[in-house]
This record gives C-alpha cells, sequence and structure tokens, in this order.
C-alpha cells in the first residue's frame, strides 16, 4: 500500500465546527479553543468567518478572533464569502482567505440563492483582487459527491468546477463530501481524477463522519495521493442546508489513525484532548470520537 510519510490536518473546528451552535460560544473560549490546538501542533487553521451576525449569530465575534489569535508560525483562514465579508478581511492582519460555492446547483440556491454559474461569477472580481494583493485563496468545494437535494454528482462536474477555480487563480481547493455519503471507492475514484487533471493544484479532502464512512475515506483518499485532510477537534460541525449531516471528522481520530499507520502529522493527542477539553462544556453535541472517549475513560 503507497502511502506519504507525511500528511497535513487543517483544523476546521473554531470555524466550520461551533458555527451552527445555536448557544453562543463565549469569545474567550473560542480563543482558548483555539490556542490550545496550536499549542497542540495545528499548523493551519480556520479561525472564523466575516458573515452577517444576523444569519449566523456564532461568528459575531469575527474581528475579535482573528486580531486575539493570528500567529506567524502557521495558515490561519478566515471564510468571507461575498465583498462584504472581504471588506472585513482587508482590514485585518489575515493574510489566508476561504471561499465556498457548491457543485449542486439545488444546494447553492437553498444556501446562497445563487445558481453555481452566478456564485462564480460574483467571486471572480473578489477572487482577483484577493490575488493582486497578495492573498492565499482556498475554494472550498461543497457537494462534490453527493447532494442532500438531487443525489449523486457525477465526478466530471465537480472536475469542472474545480478547474473553473484553477483558472481564476485559488491556491488550494477542499473538496468537500458534504453530507458524508461517499464510500472509499467513489473517493478514491474522485481524488485520483483531481490528482491526474490538476497535478499542480493543492489538493484537500474534507469528510463528514454521517455514515461513519470518513476514517476509510481518508484512507482511500491517502492511496489515491492526498496528503492535506480538514478535520474538526471533537468532530464538531454540521451543515444548516445539508439535511441529517453530521460533524466533521475527529481530528483526534485521524491523527491517531496515520500516526499508527506510520504517517507523521506532528499533532500531539494529549493537547489535542485538552484542547477539546475547553470546549466541550459549550457545545450541544456531545464528544463522541473514539480517541476522546477512551482519553477520557483513562483519566
Amino acid at each position: 500500500m503507497k502511502l506519504p510519510k507525511k500528511a497535513t490536518i487543517i483544523e476546521v473546528g473554531p470555524r466550520d465546527g461551533l458555527q451552527n451552535e445555536k448557544n453562543f460560544v463565549p469569545t474567550d473560549v473560542k480563543k482558548e479553543f483555539i490556542y490550545r490546538l496550536k499549542q497542540a501542533g495545528i499548523k493551519e487553521m480556520e479561525l472564523t468567518s466575516f458573515v452577517s451576525p444576523k444569519w449566523v449569530p456564532q461568528m459575531q465575534d469575527a474581528s475579535e478572533i482573528v486580531d486575539s489569535c493570528m500567529t506567524m508560525d502557521s495558515r490561519d483562514f478566515v471564510l468571507a464569502p461575498n465583498k462584504k465579508g472581504m471588506e472585513r478581511v482587508f482590514e485585518t492582519s489575515c493574510r489566508s482567505v476561504a471561499v465556498f460555492v457548491g457543485v449542486s446547483d439545488s444546494f447553492n440556491q437553498k444556501n446562497i440563492n445563487k445558481t453555481t454559474e452566478e456564485a462564480l461569477e460574483g467571486l471572480k472580481p473578489l477572487l482577483t483582487e484577493l490575488k493582486e494583493r497578495g492573498y492565499f485563496v482556498r475554494a472550498c468545494i461543497s457537494t462534490a459527491f453527493y447532494c442532500p437535494y438531487v443525489g449523486k454528482i457525477p465526478p466530471k462536474d465537480t472536475l469542472a468546477l474545480c478547474k473553473k477555480f484553477v483558472a481564476m487563480g485559488v491556491d488550494e481547493l477542499s473538496v468537500a463530501d458534504t453530507i458524508g455519503r461517499a464510500n472509499p471507492s467513489e473517493a478514491y475514484h474522485l481524488f485520483t481524477l483531481l490528482k491526474q487533471e490538476l497535478p499542480h493544484t493543492l489538493l484537500t479532502a474534507h469528510f463528514h463522519d454521517t455514515r461513519k464512512m470518513a476514517l476509510a475515506n481518508i484512507l482511500a483518499s491517502l492511496q489515491a495521493g492526498i496528503d492535506r485532510f480538514d478535520t474538526s477537534a471533537g468532530g464538531l460541525g454540521g451543515c444548516p442546508f445539508a439535511p441529517g449531516a453530521t460533524g466533521n471528522v475527529a481530528t483526534e481520530d485521524v491523527v491517531y489513525m496515520l500516526e499508527e499507520m506510520g504517517i507523521s502529522t506532528g499533532v500531539d493527542l494529549e493537547k489535542l484532548a485538552a484542547a477539546i477539553e475547553v470546549v466541550e462544556s459549550f457545545v450541544s453535541r456531545p464528544i463522541e470520537s473514539g480517541y476522546y472517549r477512551l482519553h477520557e475513560l483513562n483519566q
């Protein structure tokens, strides 16, 4: 089995993991959570998102989070889905920005009231400005495998959207199984295709664990040549526009699996568990990852 010697973990818990929590997580708790994650060895992380507090009240403290949590030794992303969000980014020291579009028209219309093509057209001038200003840009490709409204997404459609983003100058593609329905065969097939067609693009796999297939899909992606993975400490997260979707795959379970397989992540599992403890009592869903449950039993 051909596998990489190293893999990069991109922690999405502070943004993707917390954004849909009904109860507001105190800003100081978020800051401590982020600090502890960095202490555990996380070098790339989604900190927050510049979105309307009316629609995503959890992210109302985005500016304070960025001002307090940016560090020179890590790549810290913020999500900025539109012009207003970009303008707020430009007021901060953040130099890495994430945008998102779903492959599925139906998903985009439910989410942002635009078709896929309309969403792309709206992003073009924003991406141009970001690149002219020297920003690192990641494009998050939602519903890359399945859509909750129309079902299976043809791989050629995902590839086509990815190619459009590459043509627009993005630095990274985060390709997401948004509703956690993909299987290892599908993961291997799509990422093999993307690696072949986009050999010079940074590719990241983003799996949700709705059907407990995320770790198997990560293994299949490793075999396809992928060595970057979005994960969420404690398995936090979900998607309000993807009915039934659970959280992202748990960072601690991914790190444990990779390290046991001899693939270095640079992440300290004990310190990672300490980061999860910071936020555990403030989230609505219990932490159910395998590694964390065993860690708690052994305390």
